[in-house]
């Protein structure tokens, strides 16, 4: 799925004709792409994945395991430590907000991240890697509006006008400051 709809951009714009629906989603994916690259994350994730983390290392702090390294994780399914065995009585860091950057062990368990013959990869997560299930409403918006951009451009003769005699307005190259101004607070550091 995308961070918008081809009929978000479709109302957006005012466009009830589908015959340029494929080349909205075109444009939808693009303006995706560009949002992760700026922010440097993903904003939504479908799917479930699987990350292994070594049971050794700086990251490991007693009973709090740090995942910052490997991705931003919003959502648990399951964890089996390097022992096979399933840690459950946890809590994540942070406790009510995502992404999750670590994960600690609760005491009463009687846990600890371990291994049994190779300490590299032995820590097994299974979930949704990225800022979110779904992406913010500040995410949505900046997505619809450039793709909602991109669409205005592809009638444009010229993408960059330079010249700035006889009062030609001039307008800008690159993405719009509106849109920037959603995502800035979302960039990762």
């Amino acid at each position: 799925m995308a961070y918008c709809t081809v009929a978000d951009i479709a109302g957006h714009l005012g466009v009830e004709d589908t015959a340029d629906d494929v080349i909205i989603q075109g444009y939808i994916d693009a303006a995706q792409n560009w949002i992760d690259r700026y922010c440097h994350r993903t904003f939504e994730a479908l799917e479930d994945e699987t990350r292994y983390v070594d049971a050794r290392g700086d990251h490991v702090r007693g009973r709090v395991l740090y995942i910052d390294r490997i991705g931003e994780l919003c959502e648990i399914d399951e964890i089996l430590n390097g022992d096979g065995v399933e840690v459950t009585e946890y809590v994540t860091t942070p406790r009510n907000s995502t992404p999750y950057y670590a994960i600690r062990i609760k005491a009463m368990s009687g846990l600890s991240w371990t291994w049994v013959d190779d300490w590299e990869e032995a820590i097994e997560i299974t979930g949704k890697w990225a800022y979110s299930v779904s992406p913010p409403e500040a995410i949505r918006q900046a997505c619809i509006q450039l793709a909602a951009f991109y669409y205005r451009q592809k009638d444009q003769p010229f993408s960059d006008v330079t010249a700035v005699e006889a009062g030609i307005v001039i307008r800008p190259i690159g993405i719009p400051a509106a849109i920037k101004a959603l995502i800035t607070p979302y960039v990762k550091p």
